[in-house]
Parts: C-alpha cells; structure tokens; sequence
C-alpha cells in the first residue's frame, strides 16, 4: 500500500493551471515569464533478479550495452516531451544528464536524470521523462531473461530556478 502520508515539500495551489473555468485542457500562457536558469532532477529505479544485474554488470545482454542504450533512450526522450505529454511547452534544453549505476544490495540499476534550461518554464517533465524512457529500455533490453523486472520509484527529487522558486524533496 502507498504511503499518502506525505507532506508537500511546498503549499498546494487550489487551482489546476492546466484546465480552463469550464475544467477543460488548456496549454499554460508562460509568455509574460521572464526567462531564468532553471534545473530539475529525477530519480527512478528498475529492480531485477541478481542473475540479471550480473548480465548487465558483465555486458552479456544480448541487445548490447545496456546502460549505454538506457543513457541515450533517456537523452533523447527528453529532448521531445512535448511531443509525448500533451500540456508540456517545447523547451531549449541547455543540458541533459543520464546516469545510471547498478545497486548490486538492491539488485537494481539507479537512474538519475538532471536537465537543465534557460527558458520561462521548468524542466521537471524532461528529467521525469529521462528517467522513465530510460527505465523502460533497460526493461526492453533485458525482458528475454527477467520479465518481472518492476519499474518504480520515479520521482522528481529537486527543481531549481522559477517562480515557485527551488524545491528539495531528498537529498541530490
């Protein structure tokens, strides 16, 4: 059962800035924003037998190079959020980072993902993106041996920059 005992790290706005009066879908008006320096990271895992880590660790995955083929699915699939959430403003992105470490305690591989932009909206989506793109690669790469590999944990961990100001919600 999910824990929904958590605390917003800030206040919750009453309005939903993604819906209109009427409650229907509109895109946010971001053009009176001035344009700022903006970075937000996600983090997100993907938990897998040990045998399957070792695969990976060991670079015996048929497919190939499973966390060069991850980083990459990542990178690119945060260049084009906008194209696959319908809301999100098409963003310039200055930087976009993904890494991916095998947790051998935990047989799974850590995602991390870092996007970076100087625009008039966050980048919070990219970073969520890249980590989830790039969990779900690592699940297409190494489904032949493992098909309970679980996807999870994805989750924005900190934002900075924007009007709403810097946001940490665990330690970077």
């Amino acid at each position: 059962m999910p824990d929904n005992s958590r605390q917003p790290a800030t206040p919750v706005s009453d309005t939903l800035t993604h819906l209109d009066e009427q409650g229907r879908a509109k895109m946010v008006d971001v053009g009176w924003k001035p344009v700022t320096d903006r970075e937000a990271i996600a983090r997100g895992s993907v938990r897998m037998l040990p045998e399957t880590l070792r695969l990976i660790i060991e670079g015996q995955v048929k497919k190939g190079d499973v966390f060069t083929i991850a980083q990459l699915a990542g990178i690119m699939s945060a260049k084009r959020t906008s194209e696959l959430i319908p809301l999100c403003h098409p963003l310039p992105l200055n930087k976009i980072d993904v890494e991916l470490e095998a947790d051998e305690a935990n047989n799974s591989v850590n995602i991390t993902a870092t996007a970076t932009t100087s625009g008039k909206t966050g980048v919070e989506m990219e970073a969520l993106t890249a980590v989830s793109v790039a969990a779900l690669s690592i699940y297409d790469m190494c489904k032949a041996v493992d098909r309970g590999m679980q996807i999870g944990s994805i989750r924005l961990v900190s934002k900075r920059g924007g009007q709403s100001g810097d946001i940490a919600l665990e330690p970077v």
